[in-house]
């Protein structure tokens, strides 16, 4: 997708990810089940699964270039070539008292995806998008709370599980696309920068 395929005056939704392979759907799907009987509970598409680096909100489509250029600078920036991290582990966003989302984690190589996400940051800034307003923690997304019904068994599964889903091998971030629909966002993938 490039800027020129846009409607004028129209705004893409938009964020910088590593994506997960689709082998990778399955050990995920295995560790949603374990939350299947949550109430208020919504899991994600597990072939849907990244790591987000730079939430970008709504950009204007007429600055799409820039856009990538700046993901190309920044991915030069960080000087991070071609490396693997481990998903493993669950957590929940903002604290188990109150729970919005829950998460598999990155463990390894964090470094490296720190290293990304604040390159990333500081050249997206630089063009007027908003900066990130929480502590960066690499993370897959693995399931939203609608609301607090089935908190208590979250916490338990959270507390009592420690999952090893499985190994990413990064060698590209890339620009994705998110629309919002009725049965969920769908994704799609506006530039690859390779590492």
């Amino acid at each position: 997708m490039s800027s020129e395929s846009s409607p004028s005056g129209s705004s893409i939704r938009a964020f910088f990810a590593v994506t997960v392979p689709e082998s990778l759907a399955g050990p995920i799907a295995d560790v949603q089940a374990a939350f299947a009987d949550a109430a208020g509970l919504r899991p994600v598409d597990p072939a849907d699964a990244h790591v987000t680096l730079k939430f970008l909100g709504d950009i204007p489509a007429a600055d799409l270039d820039a856009v990538v250029e700046a993901g190309e600078r920044a991915v030069d920036r960080a000087g991070v070539g071609p490396f693997e991290c481990s998903i493993t582990g669950l957590g929940v966003f903002p604290s188990l008292e109150y729970i919005s989302v829950v998460w598999a984690g990155i463990e390894e190589e964090r470094a490296e995806l720190t290293r990304l996400h604040e390159a990333l940051e500081a050249e997206t800034t630089a063009l007027g998008v908003d900066p990130t307003d929480h502590e960066f923690t690499p993370h897959v997304t693995l399931a939203r709370m609608d609301d607090g019904r089935g908190t208590d068994l979250v916490r338990e599964v959270v507390g009592e599980r420690h999952p090893e889903i499985g190994t990413v091998e990064v060698d590209s971030v890339r620009l994705i696309e998110s629309t919002l629909t009725d049965s969920g966002p769908v994704y799609d993938t506006i530039e690859t920068v390779e590492l």
